[in-house]
């Protein structure tokens, strides 16, 4: 348990480990190259670069969605070759089953596990308690706000009690003041559950006030720039973002990924794009 980290979870899952991860589409396009990331057991790290460095790619190798062409993914030990139940992944986009209410949706993962119906739902309610939603359990997510909706798939995520919590830009499509909120209330989930998070961002402010580490990715090809460690003090709340120190790291990620986004500019530029 790291100092500051609210709750008491004893955490002992969730070692993520890349080796030299290269991924490649077709002969020429290089997406990824040669990443290497060491994320510990509980940790919240942000894959924080403009848009095209490969963080979503690098996401979905860790998902199981994309083989690597070179280098290895492990989790706690185990090669990743595909997906699976030990990593829950919560998408930009909302990807619950319009079909299902609100439990049968957090309640479809445990079910697929080989839960029983009453053990799945019992579950389900659990998690919808955590993330505030529990009278909402009958409703539908076309009766949801879109905040709402993405609370559902964040209980959806954990519901499984995955090893790491992935997350592509989760919050992109809500309102300024929803997506502060959410923040919040990932940071009050994370620290009841202790799950590893790995969690993709363009935005500055939101990598600095959720991570414990900010990986910080060029461009052309996808590669880690920075790898920088967020000490700010925990529990992290909205008036942070005022902090002289936060003000200074802000300002050193501002100057990391400007350069990454002339640098690629100036390479579109040259090829006559």
């Amino acid at each position: 348990m790291r100092p500051g980290r609210p709750g008491k979870v004893h955490v002992v899952r969730g070692a993520l480990r890349l080796e030299d991860v290269t991924v490649r589409f077709g002969a020429d396009a290089v997406a990824v190259s040669g990443v290497s990331l060491t994320v510990e057991p509980g940790e919240f790290v942000c894959l924080l670069g403009p848009s095209g460095c490969g963080k979503s790619t690098l996401l979905n190798a860790v998902a199981g969605y994309v083989e690597p062409s070179e280098g290895r993914i492990r989790l706690d030990g185990a090669p990743v070759a595909g997906p699976g139940p030990d990593r829950g992944m919560v998408f930009q986009q909302y990807s619950l089953f319009p079909w299902k209410s609100v439990l049968e949706n957090v309640a479809f993962g445990p079910r697929m596990s080989g839960h029983g119906r009453a053990e799945a739902r019992l579950l389900a309610g659990q998690f919808l308690d955590m993330v505030g939603l529990s009278g909402h359990a009958r409703r539908y997510p076309a009766e949801l706000s879109g905040g709402m909706q993405q609370r559902v798939s964040i209980a959806r995520a954990l519901a499984n009690y995955p090893a790491v919590l992935l997350m592509d830009e989760p919050f992109g499509a809500l309102d300024a003041q929803t997506r502060a909120m959410m923040q919040e209330a990932l940071l009050s989930l994370w620290g009841q559950t202790g799950t590893t998070v790995l969690f993709v961002t363009h935005d500055i402010d939101e990598a600095l006030f959720l991570a414990d580490r900010v990986v910080v990715m060029g461009t052309a090809p996808g590669r880690i720039v920075a790898d920088l460690p967020v000490a700010l003090p925990r529990p992290r709340h909205a008036d942070l973002v005022l902090d002289p120190a936060f003000l200074e790291m802000k300002r050193r990620c501002l100057e990391l990924i400007r350069r990454e986004s002339l640098k690629a500019f100036d390479g579109q530029a040259g090829a006559g794009i």
